[in-house]
């Protein structure tokens, strides 16, 4: 087994360099893939050598270690990155990877915070304080843009135009995209730039837009927890999180008429097929309607 950790390192670095994946997904492959690693020293089996009925005893453990569905397909597509990594560097011979099927997840449909329920919070932060001036910004900008929360953290005050009201993002793969801001997003970060940020600026400024309240650069654990807090002085259920957010503007758009490429652009989605779980949502909220609205429903 240590004669696969060199190649792993290698593999963590392909993954950075070449294909520009973050921290946080780094971290996840490599937990996945050493989850691998023990079950086949466990097994008596070549990390490296991996054959078609050792993979297959490797996915019926963890079918019988109770891991969901799910939890499964994510430790096989880390392995088949993995395999396909080491069989194009020519460490492999072959790859049994390829060829095997996932287990069949179920689709759930996004979380979307219900309207009256985003009313409340998107006015819940206190104007009055420098938090809640930040705080009104931020879950402005989430809900009018539907950038992810690590783009939200990332972006920095040189990619942000608020006269023509756009901001450029960062998003994954390191694939810049340019999002706009309705007037409601605007008016907050102008707010928040002008009477907020001055004050939490402590030393060297770090060219972020939002930041905490030790002049830090803010983290995506940290907007998490503010949402959280948002959400329960709302009264509203705190299981949603900012990615809620941003399913949420994408269902509203389809339902407000925008067609799903240009949904599939604002989100910066590589293929429509991930777009279209939203029109999902929407039929969801369609048939709800028909129920309630036909006389013979």
């Amino acid at each position: 087994m240590t004669d696969a950790f060199p190649h792993l390192d290698a593999f963590l670095q392909y993954l950075s360099a070449e294909r520009g994946l973050s921290e946080h997904t780094l971290r996840a492959y490599s937990s996945d893939l050493l989850r691998y690693f023990e079950w086949a020293e466990r097994s008596n089996v070549d990390p490296l050598r991996l054959t078609h009925r050792a993979l297959r005893r490797y996915l019926a453990d963890l079918d019988r270690s109770g891991y969901a569905r799910r939890t499964i397909s994510r430790r096989l597509a880390a392995l088949r990155t993995f395999m396909g990594y080491l069989s194009d560097e020519g460490i492999v011979t072959s790859d049994p990877s390829r060829v095997v099927s996932a287990p069949r997840t179920p689709r759930h449909l996004p979380d979307v915070v219900p309207q009256d329920v985003l009313r409340v919070l998107l006015d819940t932060p206190d104007p009055d304080t420098l938090v809640g001036i930040r705080d009104r910004a931020i879950l402005e900008v989430l809900y009018a843009s539907g950038i992810r929360v690590s783009e939200l953290t990332g972006l920095t005050l040189n990619r942000l135009d608020l006269r023509f009201g756009l901001a450029t993002v960062m998003g994954k793969g390191s694939k810049e995209r340019v999002v706009p801001l309705h007037q409601f997003a605007i008016r907050r970060v102008r707010d928040y730039l002008e009477w907020a940020r001055p004050k939490l600026v402590r030393g060297d400024d770090p060219g972020t837009v939002f930041l905490s309240t030790r002049g830090n650069p803010l983290s995506a654990d940290a907007v998490r927890r503010l949402l959280k807090t948002h959400l329960a002085t709302a009264g509203a259920a705190t299981a949603l999180s900012p990615h809620s957010l941003r399913h949420t503007f994408a269902t509203h758009l389809l339902e407000g008429g925008a067609d799903l490429r240009t949904v599939q652009e604002l989100l910066g989605h590589v293929a429509l097929s991930t777009t279209q779980i939203y029109t999902h949502v929407s039929m969801k909220r369609l048939q709800d309607v028909h129920r309630q609205a036909h006389p013979r429903a």
